[in-house]
């Protein structure tokens, strides 16, 4: 029997478990892939209070020895099935917890061209908060169409040099005010009813490949920020949580579910901003309240059965 189980290991499964483990409690984390999430592709992080710059490899690292540290156990699984009950099914087994936090997160949508992982880093990102510091007075382009890329385009406007902004249609499905604040900007380029082909370069981006119509033109630019969406993988908790149309988990605070006992961290809900910064913060108010609220529970059991002593 676990206090608590965390499904996922990036950001904020990994500062769950620290919070839970600092407090004592017996912690499982169970993760399908590796530890440390999207961050571990971020070539650098330098919007995170107190660290002036790390790369989120590094920072993922110190997470996960920081954890490790403390005697967390790690099971890399894919969890299949969470019950009311808090017994949690993997594809190797079934661990029972007094309370289960799921942080999964959730994975960006990706263009599948070539070069497009390899230059993760170099040119290519999928977070302008994130990465857009380092394009002071570049070229950059953004692709898609809905309030993220129009936000992003924004964004990137009052500090690159040059903003493209590429849509597969010739409408926004992101809101028209957004759109028409970027019109008015004298440094941002609509190309609609056109796709990226092709991300080029030989150790750093130097160009995209655009078709456009029957047209297809190269673009050189500094930097491509994919915002075509996101993909939570949720589908297996939807017996005990709420989810959305897109796949989010909704959660009345950002903690917890419709089921007692059982909590939300991260990127896998509803949330106005999925950063380093916001997901660390998840993931301890979770922990924290899960603990509360296991000690509240121990305490009223334990005057139930002085109430009523068993024979």
């Amino acid at each position: 029997m676990y206090d608590i189980i965390i499904v996922g290991a990036g950001p904020a499964g990994l500062t769950s478990a620290l919070y839970a483990l600092r407090a004592r409690k017996k912690v499982l984390i169970l993760e399908a892939n590796t530890c440390g999430g999207q961050i571990v592709s971020a070539h650098r992080v330098e919007n995170y209070p107190g660290i002036e710059s790390i790369s989120g490899a590094d920072f993922a690292k110190q997470l996960y020895q920081q954890v490790k540290k403390l005697g967390a156990e790690i099971k890399y699984e894919t969890a299949i099935h969470v019950s009311e009950d808090k017994v949690v099914t993997t594809n190797e087994g079934e661990y029972q917890g007094r309370s289960v936090i799921l942080a999964t997160g959730a994975k960006n949508r990706k263009l599948n061209i070539e070069n497009e992982q390899e230059f993760v880093g170099k040119g290519v990102s999928y977070c302008a908060t994130c990465d857009g510091g380092f394009y002071k007075n570049k070229v950059v382009a953004v692709n898609g169409g809905g309030n993220t890329a129009l936000e992003d385009a924004l964004y990137l406007a009052d500090i690159a040099k040059k903003v493209y902004l590429i849509h597969r249609r010739d409408t926004f499905r992101g809101e028209e005010k957004y759109a028409h604040e970027l019109r008015e900007k004298e440094n941002v380029t609509f190309i609609l009813n056109a796709t990226v082909t092709a991300i080029n370069g030989k150790e750093q981006l130097e160009s995209i490949t655009i078709q456009q119509k029957e047209e297809e033109k190269e673009l050189k630019i500094d930097g491509l920020f994919i915002a075509i969406g996101q993909e939570p993988k949720n589908e297996m908790f939807a017996n005990v949580v709420e989810i959305n149309e897109s796949g989010y988990i909704v959660s009345p605070d950002g903690v917890h579910t419709k089921v007692d006992g059982i909590y939300v961290a991260g990127d896998s809900q509803v949330k106005v901003l999925r950063q380093l910064t916001t997901a660390v913060s998840d993931g301890s108010v979770a922990a924290t309240i899960a603990i509360k609220e296991m000690a509240e529970q121990a305490k009223e059991l334990e005057e139930n059965e002085k109430k009523n002593p068993k024979k």
